[in-house]
């Protein structure tokens, strides 16, 4: 007996809006026609992908890359249903079963860098020197313990599932005691651009604001794990540093320093882009429909990607350093016959 043949259109709701695995969703639509037009009229896909992520309210369209545009006019219109339970039952997929890799791509800007070499873009790399030279970002120094400091990163894709966050604050084996320069707390945002899609300072949206985690005081890499999984809308993560809790001998001044910051998600970059809102009442943006893949494949390529990107960065590492060096002939490089530290008008940090 065919019950959506029998049953109510509430009680059909009750019941299937029961199931929380998207793939159950997938073989119930795989029943019958009178289920999968069930399924599709109703929307199931695109509530269930409500349910297990609310963030994700804000896409109230989908588009196929091969497609043209839409009209709100014609959502009821039997293909468009179709197509976005395609697009809903994908990303629900996606959101829950593609691999769980890294999710940075990239850097954009640190609230302050204390010189040239101890940028935001070491941060990417878990090495502490790269050739004879400490490797990590150092923001500049504080007289108050209670000055924040920022770290922007972009992500990889729109979308991102993100599970965890790890950081590994920067051990400086080169000052006497071999200071530890972390924070007190760390507490992590992740959004996205405003209208105008300028990376310029305080341009963004925070759609997700985390706890605030206590750092330890330790040379080690530290995860922070969420309660939940959280969709990145997007893709930017701002990280904020709370509170300093180590001064540099040389000048009593506070520093945070960082190693290494990791990000661990499902990135959806290979199947889907967010389309801009299209008007500033609604602030919904629109799902994009790259390709149909099957969700273990939608990291795949990232990994040949990542290896590039990391041997690109540490050869424009190396010409940097070099360039410096040619320009302050002061600077004074790190090595073995050191007494613990290098100097460059005073202490290194």
């Amino acid at each position: 007996m065919d019950f959506v043949n029998k049953l109510d259109t509430d009680t059909l709701l009750s019941i299937l809006s029961c199931l929380d695995d998207p793939s159950d969703l997938v073989r119930a639509s795989a029943v019958s026609r009178s289920w999968r037009d069930f399924v599709i009229r109703y929307g199931l896909s695109k509530k269930l992908c409500f349910k297990l992520f609310h963030q994700l309210t804000c896409v109230d369209r989908v588009n196929e890359e091969s497609s043209g545009s839409w009209s709100r006019s014609s959502l009821m219109d039997t293909k468009l249903l179709e197509r976005e339970h395609r697009a809903f039952a994908l990303l629900a997929k996606g959101c829950t079963s593609s691999p769980i890799r890294s999710c940075i791509a990239d850097t954009i800007i640190a609230s302050s860098t204390d010189n040239y070499l101890k940028k935001i873009v070491n941060t990417l790399d878990e090495i502490d020197q790269v050739g004879a030279t400490p490797s990590y970002w150092s923001s500049s120094g504080q007289h108050k313990s209670s000055v924040p400091e920022t770290l922007l990163y972009k992500l990889k894709g729109d979308l991102c599932v993100v599970t965890e966050f790890s950081i590994h604050p920067f051990q400086a084996y080169f000052q006497p005691g071999s200071p530890i320069y972390s924070s007190d707390y760390v507490r992590f945002r992740l959004g996205h651009l405003d209208n105008n899609n300028s990376e310029e300072k305080d341009n963004y949206v925070w759609t997700y604001t985390s706890q605030e985690f206590p750092m330890a005081q330790e040379n080690r890499l530290q995860n922070f794990k969420l309660p939940e999984p959280v969709v990145c809308i997007g893709g930017y993560m701002l990280i904020e540093f709370l509170g300093r809790v180590q001064t540099r001998q040389l000048d009593g001044l506070y520093y945070i320093c960082v190693l290494h910051v990791r990000v661990m998600g499902r990135s959806l970059a290979n199947s889907f882009r967010l389309v801009d809102p299209d008007d500033d009442e609604s602030g919904k943006f629109g799902l994009m429909v790259v390709r149909y893949c099957d969700p273990k494949e939608m990291g795949e390529t990232e990994v040949e990607e990542e290896v590039l990107c990391r041997q690109l960065r540490q050869a424009a590492n190396y010409q940097q350093r070099l360039n410096f060096l040619h320009r302050d002939e002061g600077y004074a490089w790190l090595d073995e016959e050191d007494d613990g530290y290098a100097e460059s008008d005073g202490e290194e940090v």
